[in-house]
C-alpha cells in the first residue's frame, strides 16, 4: 500500500486540518474536530447537516458553505460518524428554524442521525437520499444505498433554505428531489482502506464490478470489461428503466469519478450516457462531471439522472459556495 499519511490512527484527522486551512473562508472545524461547520452561518436560516464516512470526499465536507451544507460530520473511513458529532453540528448551526438531516441510506448512518434526533431539543427533519438502482438490498442498507445523488438534493435544497424556506418545506422537497433522482456506478478496480493496507476486493484486469457503490462495497455482479458505449449502455438502461415514463422531460445528468479516473475518461462516459439518455426521452438540460462522490482511489465512476421542473432548475442554478460546487456569486 502506497498513501500519503503519516499513519492511519491520524490520516482523517491531519487530512481534515488541512482541508480547513485551505478553505478558511468557507469552513472551519467544530470543537475536537467533530464536524466542519460554516464560516458564516446565516441567522433564523434551516441548518442543512449531513455526514458519513470519509473516503467518499469533497463529499460531504466539500459541500459545507452558502448555498448547500451548513455542517458535515465526517466519520472514519467507511465509518458511519456518531451521535454525538451530529447532537454537536446541529446544535451549533441551528439559528432558530430547526435543523434537516440529509442521509444517506446506509444502515450506520441511519441509526446514529436517528439517535442523534432523538438527544437533540430542538425541531429535526430527516431526508433520507437512496437513489442508487443497483440493488434493492445489502449488508450496509436496508433497500437502496444513498450514493451521488446525495449532492443533489443537498444542492438544490440547500438553494431553497437560503431562500429563508421552513423545516417542513424543505423536508418535502428533499424528499420530492430524491424521488426523481437515480445513480448507478461501475468500479474496474477496488481501493485501499489505510487501516486494512490491502484492497477492499480482488478484480482481474479484464473484469468490472456492475452496481458498485461509494464504500468499495459489491453492486449487482462481476464481469468482463466492455467498451465504454456497453458500459453506458447498460446503466443509461438501468436508470430510464427504474424511471419508468418519468424520463421523458428535463434532466440533470452527473457523471461522477470514483476518484482514479481521469477527467478525459469521465467526460467520454458523459458523452455516451448522455446520447443514450436522450434516446430513452431525457432532455439532458444542466450537467456536471468530476469527483464529487468518490471511493478513495477506485477506478470508475457513477451516472445520476435527476429529473427536474422549472424550479428545481432555478434552485440548482442558485449560487452557491462550497470548497468542491461554486458557482453565480
Amino acid at each position: 500500500m502506497k498513501k500519503f499519511m503519516n499513519g492511519a490512527e491520524t490520516i482523517l484527522s491531519e487530512s481534515l486540518s488541512g482541508f480547513a486551512a485551505a478553505h478558511a473562508g468557507i469552513v472551519e472545524l467544530g470543537p475536537e474536530g467533530k464536524f466542519v461547520c460554516r464560516k458564516r452561518l446565516t441567522p433564523g436560516k434551516v441548518g442543512l447537516v449531513s455526514g458519513g464516512g470519509s473516503g467518499p470526499e469533497p463529499l460531504n465536507a466539500g459541500f459545507v458553505g452558502y448555498g448547500m451544507l451548513d455542517a458535515a460530520c465526517p466519520g472514519q473511513v467507511f465509518t458511519s460518524p456518531t451521535p454525538d458529532q451530529m447532537v454537536a453540528a446541529a446544535a451549533a448551526v441551528n439559528g432558530g428554524a430547526g435543523v434537516l438531516f440529509i442521509v444517506k441510506n446506509y444502515a450506520g448512518d441511519r441509526m446514529n442521525f436517528e439517535m442523534a434526533a432523538e438527544l437533540l431539543e430542538s425541531s429535526v427533519a430527516t431526508v433520507m437520499t437512496d437513489d442508487d438502482v443497483a440493488v434493492e438490498n445489502s449488508t450496509w442498507s436496508a433497500g437502496r444505498r444513498g450514493v451521488a445523488g446525495t449532492l443533489v438534493v443537498e444542492k438544490i435544497v440547500g438553494a431553497s433554505a437560503e431562500q429563508g424556506r421552513d423545516l417542513a418545506f424543505l423536508k418535502d422537497l428533499g424528499v420530492r428531489v430524491n424521488a426523481r433522482t437515480r445513480s448507478m456506478g461501475v468500479a474496474l478496480t477496488s481501493c485501499t482502506v489505510p487501516a486494512a493496507g490491502r484492497a477492499t476486493f480482488e478484480i482481474g484486469e479484464t473484469e468490472m464490478e456492475m452496481g458498485v457503490g461509494i464504500h468499495g462495497e459489491p453492486g449487482r455482479r462481476r464481469v468482463p470489461l466492455v467498451p465504454a458505449d456497453g458500459i453506458a449502455e447498460e446503466i443509461a438502461g438501468a436508470i430510464a428503466g427504474d424511471l419508468g415514463g418519468e424520463i421523458r422531460g428535463e434532466a440533470l445528468l452527473l457523471v461522477n469519478g470514483f476518484g482514479g479516473t481521469p477527467a478525459m475518461e469521465l467526460y467520454l462516459m458523459y458523452n455516451a450516457a448522455r446520447r443514450l439518455l436522450e434516446k430513452h426521452g431525457a432532455r439532458i438540460v444542466r450537467s456536471l462531471v468530476g469527483n464529487y462522490v468518490t471511493s478513495l482511489e477506485m477506478a470508475g465512476c457513477s451516472v445520476t439522472v435527476s429529473m427536474l421542473d422549472e424550479e428545481l432548475v432555478d434552485l440548482w442554478d442558485a449560487p452557491v459556495e462550497t470548497a468542491a460546487l461554486r458557482w453565480g456569486r
